[in-house]
């Protein structure tokens, strides 16, 4: 059964520890600051090649008062990989997954990638995810500390959160700590749900409707009369048929 992380937004308080841990982990280098121009203690502004995970910071109006809502965002490890369904069309083996966490990897096959291959892929994650470094052409993203977990160890982030947030362990125990957490946080935010949880292996708690964290707390995609699950396994079909 694969591993999973589950974020308790309801703890989250934006310290960020989360955000730092997963750059020293991974030896990214620094973004330059961007906050004083652009009015957010958000920072840097969205992911990008050298910040796998960022707690977003959302702000709204609930009957007059200032609400913030903290989301440290990063890629879902979706059960069926959109990116990787896609990937496989143009360069089989480039995007992989680990078969004993499940984590969804991107490997320096990616580079290899057009741009207009990478669009692609990046247009079929319905959560915004993968980025590409400009300068080495890879695709990038969160791997679940996956060398880590390998070792015994848990996820860099899950490590550092000093407030429950962020918890790790098998996906059916992650699952049930999730509903549990769920039960008693509805009685006093009607709104809460969990985002998406039978198709990822990164699950969100949120407390609050989706839309007042930021546009891709939950999958993205016109379904129509298909949940979201039928629609992840049925994204790559026509591409895989032409490539036949």
């Amino acid at each position: 059964m694969p591993k999973t992380i589950f974020v308790d937004t309801s703890r989250c308080t934006a310290c960020r520890g989360c955000q730092i841990a997963c750059k020293e982990w991974h030896e990214l280098p620094a973004n330059k600051t961007t906050q004083y121009k652009w009015g957010s203690h958000q920072n840097p502004q969205d992911l990008n090649p050298n910040n796998y995970k960022l707690v977003r910071f959302s702000e709204h109006l609930d009957n007059g008062v200032i609400r913030w809502n903290f989301f440290p965002d990063q890629c879902r490890h979706c059960e069926l990989a959109p990116c990787k369904e896609m990937g496989d069309l143009y360069i089989e083996g480039a995007i992989v997954r680990d078969e004993k966490t499940g984590a969804v990897l991107y490997t320096d096959k990616t580079k290899n990638f057009s741009k207009e291959q990478f669009e692609e892929i990046r247009e079929s994650c319905p959560y915004n995810i993968p980025r590409r470094n400009e300068k080495t052409g890879v695709l990038t993203k969160c791997t679940m500390c996956n060398d880590r977990i390998h070792n015994g160890m848990p996820p860099a982030c899950v490590k550092v959160c000093p407030t429950g947030t962020m918890n790790f362990g098998e996906r059916s125990d992650m699952l049930k700590l999730a509903e549990a957490r769920l039960a008693v946080l509805k009685k006093q935010y009607p709104d809460a749900r969990l985002a998406d949880p039978d198709e990822v292996n990164v699950i969100y708690l949120l407390i609050d409707k989706p839309e007042n964290y930021h546009e891709f707390a939950v999958a993205q995609a016109d379904l129509g009369p298909m949940s979201k699950k039928q629609f992840l396994a049925t994204l790559a079909r026509p591409f895989k048929a032409m490539k036949a």
